[in-house]
């Protein structure tokens, strides 16, 4: 046993057992967390190789133009979000089925009115990015937004009692369906057309085994006056959140899009999926899974509730810590080893955008107690603050010193949004300064030992598309 007694060890292992078993929501959490690790880390797993086989059928020209349709899904989705999932997961009704039903009428009416507005927002689109394609790829794209919107609510109810395993099992379903789609059109099509077609068969894919496998009863139309003004009045704060997020997690694609070729575009998504990975995971983790903890033990209300946070908190934090290091360090060893030299400068990318993400770490687990308290408009202003400070970052940056000056403005940002969030925490009970001060010194040191031994690498980065 390696010097470690074998009584200790299975004592040990006894412990991890007992913790993962039973209803309660110490094994819940916990069985969550590992279940969306497990399944995201293997969704990644399968996009990094979908990626590979991909980036070898296609040009990077159609990764670029794929950028472009994924920022106006994902507008148009997040411009329209009136918060129902975390309106289900915060709401004493959530298990309510007049609750579920309004929920989700609303959801579909939502649906259909996004994929109207792909196919008027289809032509301006291409005219401003002069991309023709745009014109018929996005209402097609746009139905994938009229097909999620069907999705049930059951879905919402399997995270509000951290019940992840069927959901986990599911979408590793449909990612798989959805690759082999990808890649068999791609070898068929050689054209964007098969990105675009494969991501619809993964949500018809995805809709069909969300109403078969998971428990629940099926959900109907149905509109109660008393839970619709819940989900609105909740919503509003939400849904003005959304508008903030867009901006703040695509917003680089937006402006960058108008400032780089569809060749360029393309290599920077490449390496920015790469280097997202780890803040990415720790994102899904705390919004599966933190919710609920936060409504099962607000720290406000004993020392007891807070040290069980920081200690989940510290955890966390280690863990994306750790796979930032690691993606900053052998970014460039990464992208050289997986991709052809048409993506070369994507290895600059992964180090730098992984460096600037750090001062992320340190403020990812403090938004979630606001929705879980309740207190929508809280979250709305520190996503809105975060919004307004990286498209500054993201447009000086680009304008003064190119892409690279564009993806350092980002990680400022992140650093002068620091007060708000401390404004947030406290009043929800949450700031925990000693981790913060912690976690920020070990990034800055991580990040600061990346940049230097791949230093070659940035500064062929920096040649980019400078002014």
């Amino acid at each position: 046993m390696s010097g470690v007694p074998e009584g200790r060890m299975n004592r040990m292992l006894d412990r991890v057992r007992h913790g993962l078993r039973g209803d309660g929501l110490r094994a819940r959490a916990l069985r969550s967390s590992g279940l969306t690790l497990m399944g995201y880390a293997g969704s990644q797993v399968l996009r990094l190789a979908s990626n590979l086989i991909l980036t070898r059928l296609l040009f990077p020209e159609a990764f670029g133009v794929m950028v472009l349709v994924s920022i106006f899904m994902m507008g148009l989705a997040m411009f329209s979000d009136v918060g129902v999932g975390p309106s289900i997961l915060q709401s004493k009704r959530g298990d309510d089925p007049e609750f579920l039903n309004t929920a989700w009428t609303i959801q579909v009416i939502r649906g259909a009115l996004l994929w109207v507005a792909t196919c008027v927002l289809a032509v301006p689109a291409a005219t401003f990015y002069d991309a023709p394609q745009l014109a018929q790829l996005l209402p097609v794209a746009g139905m994938t937004l009229l097909i999620t919107g069907l999705n049930p609510t059951r879905l919402e109810s399997a995270n509000r009692h951290l019940m992840l395993g069927r959901v986990t099992a599911i979408d590793f379903v449909t990612q798989i369906s959805g690759i082999v789609a990808a890649v068999l059109m791609a070898w068929w099509l050689q054209s964007v057309w098969a990105l675009v077609l494969s991501g619809l068969l993964s949500a018809l894919v995805q809709l069909y085994l969300y109403n078969v496998y998971l428990p629940g009863e099926r959900n109907r139309f149905r509109w109660e006056k008393s839970a619709a003004e819940e989900l609105i009045r909740f919503g509003k704060w939400i849904f003005l959140s959304t508008l903030a997020g867009f901006l703040l997690f695509q917003g680089d694609k937006v402006i960058l899009g108008k400032f780089l070729t569809l060749e360029a575009l393309g290599v920077f998504n490449i390496g920015y999926f790469l280097a997202s990975f780890p803040l990415l995971l720790g994102g899904m983790v705390v919004r599966k899974t933190l919710i609920p903890i936060y409504r099962e033990l607000p720290p406000k209300e004993s020392p007891e509730n807070f040290a069980k946070l920081r200690k989940m908190r510290y955890g966390l934090s280690a863990l994306i810590l750790i796979l930032l290091a690691m993606f900053a360090m052998s970014g460039v060893v990464l992208v050289n080893f997986m991709y052809d030299a048409r993506y070369a400068l994507a290895g600059g990318i992964v180090v730098i955008v992984a460096a600037m993400q750090v001062p992320s770490v340190v403020v990812l687990t403090y938004d979630q107690a606001a929705l879980a308290a309740g207190d929508s408009r809280q979250f709305f202003v520190l996503s809105a603050v975060r919004a307004v400070l990286t498209l500054a970052g993201l447009l000086l940056g680009v304008q003064y010193f190119g892409l690279m000056g564009a993806l350092i403005g980002q990680g400022v940002a992140y650093v002068l949004a620091y007060p708000v969030v401390v404004w947030l925490a406290r009043s929800q009970g949450t700031w925990d300064p000693l981790h913060d001060a912690v976690i920020f010194a070990l990034g800055v040191a991580v990040a600061g030992f990346a940049c230097w031994i791949n230093m070659d690498a940035i500064i062929a980065l920096s040649a980019m598309n400078s002014p």
